[in-house]
């Protein structure tokens, strides 16, 4: 399987500080490859607003978005599309150019993810999109995927600044002491701030998804 993600930066052009926050979130994303070093092609900065990775499995991809999605910065918020298929490389005397069906995919999923954003799902933040030729199996994982996406993006969307620092730590397996320590705050106020939150959900979650490369 091949995975090929697109993402844009939400509301890119009413940024204060279009380079700072363009600095913020490539600082985050090479922190997220430490923590998760499971891209094939680690996320980079293509063209305007745009970012592209590619990953061998969708797990592997939907755990390394989560991460991703938590420890941004508020005013850095992004979006995801996410396809399945192959991608290559076409030659180009200039550059190299990468393309094919999961790429095309990617591009139709974000922007389904920019007209729910735009109608009921404004919290939306990710969606996968297969090809017509999937097999019922993996037609049904991408469906239940999508469910799953929605719920989580919902709950994320939903996060202080400080949940969301929280849970990333607990995805990563950090004790609630060493957070309460890191913030500053009692560990019986963190313990508060997950239940709160549904961080907890968010964690086991992660965990199904790097269970099987743990």
């Amino acid at each position: 399987m091949t995975v090929a993600v697109i993402a844009d930066i939400v509301g890119s052009r009413l940024l204060d500080d279009r380079s700072r926050t363009q600095a913020q979130i490539e600082a985050t994303m090479a922190e997220v490859d430490r923590a998760l070093p499971v891209a094939v092609t680690p996320m980079r900065a293509t063209f305007a607003d745009e970012f592209q990775a590619v990953f061998d499995e969708l797990d592997d991809a939907l755990a390394w978005l989560l991460l991703l999605q938590l420890s941004l910065p508020d005013e850095a918020s992004l979006r995801f599309g996410v396809g399945v298929g192959d991608v290559g490389s076409v030659a180009s005397e200039s550059s190299d150019i990468s393309d094919g069906p999961g790429w095309w995919r990617a591009r139709e999923a974000i922007e389904q993810v920019h007209a729910m954003q735009d109608r009921a799902v404004p919290r939306a933040r990710i969606r996968i999109v297969g090809g017509e030729d999937e097999d019922v199996a993996m037609a049904d994982r991408i469906r239940f995927a999508n469910a799953y996406a929605l719920a989580r993006d919902e709950l994320v969307g939903a996060m202080s600044a400080r949940a969301r620092r929280l849970t990333y730590g607990r995805c990563l397996g950090r004790t609630q002491g060493a957070l309460a320590k890191e913030e500053g705050i009692t560990q019986s106020a963190v313990s508060q701030l997950l239940a709160s939150s549904g961080a907890p959900a968010i964690v086991a979650g992660y965990a199904a998804l790097t269970e099987r490369s743990s």
